[in-house]
């Protein structure tokens, strides 16, 4: 296969609001440049990209997908990546290695909340970014619209490079406003666009548009405005170095259109990205640390084919009869088969198998790639997605990917009992896959809980779980970690242990204080024993019965925290007391005295960040007041208003799943863990009430 060097490279990661037309794109690029002989539809279930049984049974992307193809010369590495924000890892991990990002809009709907999440992602990475209006063949398509929209909500470097000659279902046409040409496409989808001088009709708003698209060419350099107000125009020179320049510095923001289905302006795109879009060797130097280090110091990672080799792993697939495939960007040097690496995340060595150069599911081996190519290797034994691998002489860490904290979480409960190891296996090796979803067994709970991006996110877990390991679950609400701890004081309380059973007897007497702590506290033993009625040799075993009725709680079978516990007397006898008679009466003084302390139930309070549009706010703080929820603050962004509130983390149990209900789709939110709080008199009833009846049918 061909060699290319990083200049003939552009990697593009194609994102955007589920539904926008990514996929179909993706595919009449595929048909454009010859790599397949049919265009396939997703509502057919056989694009090259959407291939896994669940993608083509809903009809979106769930997984990123990586089709490399050529053009023109240029290797173009394209990853396809899902909309729908349950999947929202896969797209910060695509960004996080190509160069530019093509935004997909709606011809009819324009931005939505999604659009707002992945531009949004491109600031934060200083992704050069492209928009393109997909779908400008639906009805009451209007790209005047889109751009107009998109220009107020994101930038006002947003500036179309083409336009419709007609819109709907009569779109077949688009102006070239940099060639100052039309180019009308076959109806059948295939074959070359015809290219053709404007009409009388369209010249007039191409002129306007082109002279709008020089003046923001220029005022994104100061060489070129001088040139502008001096020669009142740019040369063609200008116009292409200084777009280029512009597009890769993120000071201009191109519009394209187009519509997959119908194969319609995908060809042009193709020759906008070779034209206009960013090498690997022209984008910012990749900066890597020292492994071990603490991130401080930057070592330059150049994009550099005689370079040392470096290669960053950004996603992991487990293939039937294949085994793990890891997909990587070379960052430096030439990766080739049977090359000698070191695993610089965690020290491993590693020797590289085959490559492949990866189109969807299918892989073509190749013999080298070069820096800024991308790739896929097997059977790599302890590497995994954000794991650099570089050269002996030259150990260097690319910073990782950082992915999106969890949304929701779900127990899982096994339909078979002894599968609790096959699950296990199951579940990291998933992780391993998707590091969005996370495992974690709740010792204290006694439950395995896996959390992600949304329902739907871990349904597609489970169906993965049966499918690849033959191994079934039931999701359930995770049980609270709630929280015991008491109000009051309780100065003096006395518990005496004697057993007498003939024999030697059991005898352990105490007697203890009780008081809270600040929030925060933990949990304090003082002894404050004198003149030896308790003697030294027992007092480290009251202290352990008093823990394990810490451990296991006293009204609710709850952790207690934040107590202080003093011992300051008691008694003993010669022959009866030992160790195990005093840890019994430290713990039952503690749940004695602890009962008569004003106990009390803490719960989890999350603190969540709700993005909803402005139509929703109502509904949406309504909805966070029923919860139980407290608004903190609201912020607007855009169109797009920003609630803040804390909410018991009880009452968030399916919230991205009704949030997204509520607003049709629109809202999304985040969460993470805020502090612990007392429930109310009847929440903490509830709780009490459900632990008894519990004991109870565990006796029975």
């Amino acid at each position: 296969m061909k060699e290319y060097p990083p200049d003939q490279i552009r990697n593009i990661a194609l994102i955007g609001h589920g539904g926008a037309g990514k996929t179909s794109f993706s595919e009449a690029v595929c048909f454009c440049s010859g790599s397949t002989t049919r265009l396939g539809r997703v509502e057919e279930g056989n694009t090259i990209s959407d291939y896994h049984p669940d993608e083509i049974e809903r009809q979106i992307s769930i997984n990123s997908s990586l089709l490399s193809n050529e053009w023109r010369g240029y290797k173009i590495n394209l990853i396809d990546t899902p909309g729908y924000t349950d999947f929202t890892g896969e797209v910060k991990a695509s960004l996080r290695v190509t160069d530019t990002a093509v935004i997909f809009l709606k011809a009819v709907e324009g931005a939505e909340v999604g659009t707002e999440i992945v531009w949004n992602y491109t600031k934060d990475m200083r992704v050069p970014s492209v928009f393109l209006v997909a779908k400008a063949d639906n009805e009451n398509s209007d790209f005047e619209g889109v751009v107009t929209t998109v220009r107020e909500r994101f930038s006002h470097d947003v500036v179309p490079v083409q336009f419709p000659a007609g819109e709907g279902g009569g779109f077949n046409a688009i102006v070239d406003i940099l060639k100052m040409k039309v180019f009308t496409y076959p109806s059948d989808g295939k074959g070359k666009p015809v290219e053709a001088e404007l009409s009388a009709e369209l010249l007039p708003k191409a002129t306007e548009m082109r002279e709008q698209l020089i003046e923001h060419i220029a005022e994104t350099d100061e060489k070129l405005l001088d040139s502008f107000f001096a020669n009142g125009t740019l040369s063609a020179e200008e116009i292409t170095s200084g777009m280029r320049a512009g597009i890769r510095n993120r000071k201009i923001f191109p519009v394209l259109c187009a519509s997959g289905t119908s194969n319609t302006g995908v060809s042009m795109a193709l020759d906008f990205f070779t034209d206009f879009l960013p090498s690997p060797a022209e984008v910012e130097t990749a900066m890597g640390y020292a492994p071990g280090s603490d991130m401080q110091k930057e070592i330059p990672v150049k994009c550099d084919p005689a370079g040392q080799p470096t290669m960053f792993v950004f996603k992991t697939v487990a293939e039937p009869h294949v085994g793990e495939l890891s997909f990587f960007r070379v960052y430096s040097g030439t990766i080739a088969p049977g090359l000698d690496m070191i695993n610089d995340t965690n020290g491993k060595n590693e020797r590289l198998a085959q490559i492949f150069s990866m189109r969807g599911k299918d892989r073509k081996e190749v013999g080298k790639l070069h820096a800024g190519d991308f790739g896929a290797v097997v059977k790599l034994k302890d590497t995994h997605t954000n794991n650099t691998l570089s050269s002996k002489g030259f150990p260097v860490v690319l910073p990782p990917i950082e992915f999106p904290e969890p949304v929701i979480s779900m127990a899982l409960v096994p339909r078979t009992k002894g599968e609790e190891d096959k699950i296990a296996t199951g579940l990291h090796s998933l992780h391993e896959e998707d590091p969005t979803f996370l495992v974690k067994v709740d010792s204290e709970l006694h439950q395995t809980v896996i959390s992600g991006q949304g329902e739907l996110h871990l349904e597609i877990i489970v169906r993965r779980l049966k499918a690849k390991y033959g191994v079934e679950v039931d999701m359930v609400e995770p049980k609270i970690p709630y929280r015991e701890t008491i109000k009051g004081r309780v100065n003096e309380v006395e518990y005496k242990h004697k057993k007498q059973t003939g024999g030697r007897g059991q005898f352990g007497h105490v007697w203890i204080k009780i008081e809270p702590l600040p929030q925060g506290g933990g949990f304090e033993f003082e002894d404050a024993v004198v003149g030896g009625v308790v003697p030294t040799r027992f007092i480290p075993a009251v202290q352990k019965g008093i823990m394990e009725a810490l451990e296991g709680g006293v009204v609710a079978g709850y952790k207690v925290v934040d107590v202080k516990v003093t011992l300051f007397d008691g008694s003993y006898h010669d022959v009866d007391s030992d160790e195990h008679s005093f840890k019994i009466a430290g713990r039952m003084a503690f749940k004695k005295g602890f009962k008569d302390a004003r106990p009390v139930i803490l719960e989890p309070i999350y603190e969540i960040e709700v993005s909803v549009p402005e139509e929703y706010m109502g509904d949406v703080m309504g909805d966070i007041s029923s919860r139980r929820g407290k608004i903190l603050g609201m912020d607007s962004d855009g169109v797009t208003q920003v609630i803040r509130a804390q909410v018991p983390l009880k009452e968030l149990f399916r919230y991205s799943t009704n949030l997204r209900s509520m607003t049709q789709g629109r809202g999304i939110h985040k969460q993470k863990f805020n502090h612990y709080e007392e429930t109310p008199r009847d929440v903490a009833e509830k709780i009490v009430a459900e632990h008894s009846k519990q004991k109870v049918e565990e006796e029975a």
